[in-house]
């Protein structure tokens, strides 16, 4: 029967453990602002974020998707002919130009 090997080629270890049995240090009983023996505190105070600054205004999300369909929708009555003026490259920069601003409107979403 054959044996579990405890290392891999060479001096390489098996994959999920280290050669000194511990993969993060263990935090010291009688360390300043420990809680309990097994948890590591960070020396660091960040401070709790206010519910309100977490939460978008409702009209954020549908304002996203209004200028995300409104560029689509731009660009589809464009290539049809069907908006003021013919086919014209400024409605294409006003779609992409909308697109884009939902874009940003959605990377400040939360």
């Amino acid at each position: 029967m054959a044996t579990k090997a405890t290392q891999g080629p060479g001096k390489a270890q098996k994959k999920g453990r280290s050669s000194g049995g511990r993969t993060t240090p263990s935090s010291k009983a009688g360390s300043k602002g420990a809680a309990s023996a097994g948890s590591v505190q960070s020396q660091r105070y960040t401070p709790p974020v206010p519910k309100g600054v977490k939460s978008s205004p409702r009209w954020m999300g549908l304002a996203i998707i209004a200028l995300f369909l409104l560029g689509v929708l731009v660009v589809i009555l464009n290539y049809g002919g069907l908006l003021p003026g013919g086919v014209n490259n400024l409605w294409l920069v006003a779609a992409i130009g909308a697109i884009f601003v939902g874009l940003m409107m959605a990377t400040r979403y939360h």
